[in-house]
This record gives C-alpha cells, sequence and structure tokens, in this order.
C-alpha cells in the first residue's frame, strides 16, 4: 500500500441535533433554548479535532445515499476528511443522534445508530480486502475506534490479526456502551478513553479518582489507559508509569463531543512528538476549549 494514512477513525458518523437551554430543566419541564443539528457521532467528532490540527483522517463509517447523507459526505469533505472508505447504502438511513442539554449537564440523549449496527462488517471491509490492510498485511498506522459498533463487531476487532499491528485508540462512545470494550481487556490491545463511570462500569466497581480507576484497568489488562473525571485530575496510566493533571477551570457552555475532542486531541498532540504530560495537558486545555465554546462548532 502506498500513500498510507495518517489516522482511521472507525465508527459513528452521523448528525447530531442538541436542544440548549441556560434554564434549570427537569424531566417534564418545556423551557426556551437553542436547537443545533451539526455533524456528530463519536468517529466523526474524532475526524473532524484531528483535521482541525493538520492530520487528514480517514472515515470508515455508514452513511446512507438519502439527501441526509449526501449532505453529511459535503460536510465531511469540506473538513479534509477522506469518505472514499465510507459504506454507502441504498437501504440504510443516515443515523441521527438527539441530546437535551442544561447548566447542570446532559439531560437526556438517544443515539440512533441503527444503520451502523446494520452495516456491521461491511464498514471495515478496507481493512480486509487489502485497499488499507489484510490479515496477511495489516494495517500498522493508528486507528481511533469508537464504541457504538456491535459487540461481536468489536470482539473481532479485538482479536481479528488484520488489527494486531495497529496502535489502537479507543472509546466507549457513552457509559451505556463500556463494557463492550472488555475485550480489549482481555486482549490487551489498545489505549482505552474512558470516563469514571465507564471506568467503573469495565471493572465492575466504582471508583473515587481517575488514577484510582486507571490503576485498575491496567491490572484488568488494560495496555494503556486514559480516564478522565469532569473538571476533577485526569490521568494517563500505563504498567510502567502513571501521569495525573488537573484539567482548566472554565464555564460550560457544551457538554456534547466534550470527550471526543479531548481523545482527538491527545492522538494529535502525541503525533506532533510531545512528551505524555505534555499531551495530557494538551488535551485538557483543548477540551476546556471546547466545553466552554472558544473552539467553534
Amino acid at each position: 500500500m502506498t500513500n498510507a494514512p495518517e489516522i482511521l477513525c472507525i465508527g459513528s458518523a452521523l448528525w447530531d441535533v442538541i436542544g440548549r437551554t441556560f434554564s434549570d430543566m427537569k424531566p417534564g419541564n418545556d423551557v426556551p433554548g437553542r436547537i443545533t443539528r451539526i455533524p456528530g457521532g463519536v468517529a466523526l467528532n474524532i475526524a473532524i479535532t484531528l483535521g482541525r490540527f493538520g492530520m487528514r483522517p480517514v472515515l470508515l463509517s455508514a452513511i446512507g445515499q438519502d439527501p441526509e447523507g449526501e449532505e453529511l459526505i459535503g460536510r465531511c469533505e469540506g473538513f479534509g476528511i477522506d469518505t472514499r472508505h465510507v459504506y454507502r447504502s441504498e437501504d440504510l438511513p443516515t443515523d441521527v443522534y438527539m441530546a437535551v442539554e442544561a447548566p447542570a449537564g446532559l439531560i437526556a440523549a438517544i443515539a440512533d445508530a441503527h444503520s451502523l449496527e446494520t452495516a456491521g462488517s461491511r464498514i471495515l471491509t478496507p481493512l480486509l480486502d487489502g485497499s488499507l490492510g489484510s490479515a496477511e498485511v495489516p494495517y500498522a498506522g493508528q486507528i481511533a475506534l469508537d464504541g457504538n459498533l456491535t459487540d461481536r463487531l468489536l470482539t473481532d476487532i479485538a482479536q481479528n490479526p488484520a488489527f494486531a499491528a495497529a496502535d489502537l485508540r479507543i472509546a466507549p462512545a457513552s457509559p451505556g456502551k463500556a463494557e463492550r470494550l472488555r475485550p480489549f481487556l482481555s486482549a490487551k490491545r489498545g489505549t482505552l478513553y474512558v470516563n469514571l463511570e465507564e471506568a467503573g462500569l469495565l471493572c465492575d466497581c466504582s471508583f473515587r479518582s481517575a488514577p484510582e480507576a486507571a490503576t485498575k484497568l491496567i491490572e484488568r489488562g488494560a495496555r494503556r489507559a486514559v480516564v478522565t473525571h469532569g473538571s476533577e485530575t485526569c490521568c494517563d496510566a500505563t504498567e510502567d508509569a502513571l501521569i495525573a493533571e488537573r484539567p482548566p477551570q472554565v464555564n460550560v457552555t457544551r457538554i456534547t463531543g466534550a470527550g471526543d475532542t479531548f481523545m482527538a486531541a491527545h492522538i494529535a498532540g502525541e503525533r506532533r512528538g510531545l512528551s505524555r504530560e505534555e499531551a495530557l495537558d494538551f488535551a485538557l486545555e483543548t477540551a476546556a476549549a471546547h466545553v466552554s465554546g472558544e473552539i467553534s462548532l
């Protein structure tokens, strides 16, 4: 293979429909606010942020051939994302994520990723047929992988020789999908990016701090664990070292996409040659700028 990509982003690419209010909100409330519709999904959020840092990511996902899908592909290409290997189906609609956010945080969200789940292993075809790699000649670059894929497909990726040479960077997508990442603990593959709640679900216990959670994930088999805890101390751990940093304190104006932005910035920082301490600081500063609204959508 020639002109191998810098990084592959595998997982959800969809439209985010986000309702935000500056009023306190409880279930059943009807309050004023703003509703936006922007490109989203964990894999796409990561790809967009990587593009902002000068990288040209390749997207592996499922996007429909409906008008919403055509618009989304156009937006992706506008961000500098390579979409040539995206699985495009005539029968599957483009996926959608819908969330409501208030000053206290996320009120509720629904992720309709049925098309991605239905497409299944077809989104991975370029890594198996020689286009980007194969079992005999595995892709050897970085892969940002999100947990919106099915349990079965994630288990296959954790064990498949076609992924054995890759630098896997893995996010669960949401606490409800965190347990899908357990095969990567068993296989001792990849770097896990999780928050404190997700770490607890993976380890079947609760934690009071990110260093405590990261240490336990390493004990459970993680090759590397990066654990966030909102505005509290964040941790990057391996068997050999544990690094802890506290994020900048900012006013939170949005939540959706913060973890994806953090992960992408951490990857980009390391690609720039930053030390582990510097890369963690860079990721925390970038995520803080995202949640404060300093980074435009």
